[in-house]
């Protein structure tokens, strides 16, 4: 038997038991003439006993077989009042399980079957001393069950909004999560790209000169291991975080617009030439700002090393009051005609991410544009 059942049984199997023992002693109030108890009192004692075990799963129709039952034991003249037990135990169950509007209409069939058995079975007036009496008891059991009904409708509130409260958190930890992993990889694709691309270059003009200029040769190699080491530094940097394992930092300075001329020397070694101009103040800028414009100008040189076949590239920064703007111009055949791919999409994603706006494109005469602008302030801050 579970304990739901038990819980049920212990008052039923109490309030009839009492019920008859109460009756057979002559306890309580009885009449002169009170009716002996016989197999029909025992009959009712168990339909009562029945009533109240059924009480929760049933609490309307128990409530009325109660108050039969109350009838049906007054009206044959038992002796003993523990019977109407049954009555206000099934007002306070029906309060509690169905809300106030069900216990008001509980309560007034409990509070009409008294005032009948008193007037007509126990010789009273309809608003006697009895009357009042019991009819406190019916108001008194309605009250707890409300508070009882009330009180678990504000713990289940309360639990779902923490359960609401947990899941949210759950949620957003997964967001943050995918946004984490979905960064990292953003940067190790910035990270291979421009090395692949850079080594690439490297080699071929090793290759080119190696029988005629073998002292160029060498710089060559030489920018190859260097430009190997940054990149397997960075990218150890970035699968220790995705495992959630500390490492090194990379230092900050190397990867940061002080660096812009490295960059553009790797594509200088190409035959390309590369201008920087710079506008403005320079100053030490935000530290996600200046990886951010760091490496949009990584991916708009490696795009144009891949696909542009550009013999001019200019690198415009201008160090503004409140924002930094940064455009990378070629003369080449540009990237698709409306701006769009992958690096592209990667590289507005990391300006919108901290409240900038980046655009790319063909220029009217010719050439594609890479445009970023980027605040120099916190994100918060702006906000």
């Amino acid at each position: 038997m579970n304990h739901a059942a038990i819980r049920n049984a212990l008052p039923a199997v109490s309030v009839a038991s009492l019920t008859l023992v109460f009756a057979v002693g002559g306890i309580g109030p009885s009449g002169g003439d009170d009716r002996p108890v016989d197999a029909g009192a025992v009959a009712l004692a168990v339909g009562c006993a029945v009533a109240l075990g059924l009480r929760t799963r049933f609490p309307v129709t128990t409530l009325l077989v109660a108050d039969g039952v109350t009838l049906g034991w007054l009206a044959a003249g038992y002796p003993g009042r523990l019977i109407t037990l049954g009555a206000l135990i099934m007002c306070y169950t029906v309060t509690a399980r169905r809300g106030w509007r069900w216990g008001i209409a509980g309560a007034l069939v409990c509070l009409a079957t008294t005032l009948v058995a008193t007037r007509v079975w126990l010789t009273g007036s309809w608003f006697d001393d009895r009357s009042f009496n019991a009819a406190a008891l019916i108001v008194a059991s309605f009250a707890l069950g409300a508070a009882i009904h009330y009180h678990r409708a504000f713990a289940a509130g309360a639990r779902a909004h923490a359960e609401q409260v947990a899941q949210a958190r759950a949620e957003q930890a997964r967001r943050e999560v995918a946004e984490e992993r979905l960064r990292i990889a953003r940067e190790l694709h910035d990270v291979f790209g421009h090395t692949m691309a850079a080594i690439s270059v490297q080699a071929g003009v090793a290759v080119h000169v190696m029988e005629r200029r073998p002292a160029q040769a060498a710089e060559a190699l030489t920018a190859i291991k260097r430009i190997s080491d940054e990149g397997l530094d960075e990218v150890r940097t970035l699968l220790s975080a995705l495992r959630g394992v500390p490492a090194p930092a990379v230092p900050s300075e190397s990867m940061g617009l002080a660096r812009a001329d490295r960059l553009l020397e790797t594509l200088k070694a190409t035959g390309v030439h590369t201008e920087l101009a710079v506008r403005g103040a320079v100053r030490p800028l935000p530290a996600a700002t200046d990886l951010t414009a760091y490496r949009v100008l990584q991916e708009s040189l490696t795009n144009i090393r891949r696909h542009a076949r550009a013999t001019a590239v200019r690198v415009a920064v201008d160090y503004g009051p409140s924002r930094l703007d940064l455009t990378v111009t070629d003369n080449g055949r540009g990237g698709t005609p409306d701006g769009h791919g992958s690096g592209i999409e990667g590289m507005r994603a990391r300006a919108d991410a901290l409240g900038g706006s980046l655009s790319a494109g063909p220029q009217p005469g010719g050439g594609f544009a890479v445009r970023c602008s980027l605040p120099l302030v916190p994100l918060e801050e702006a906000s």
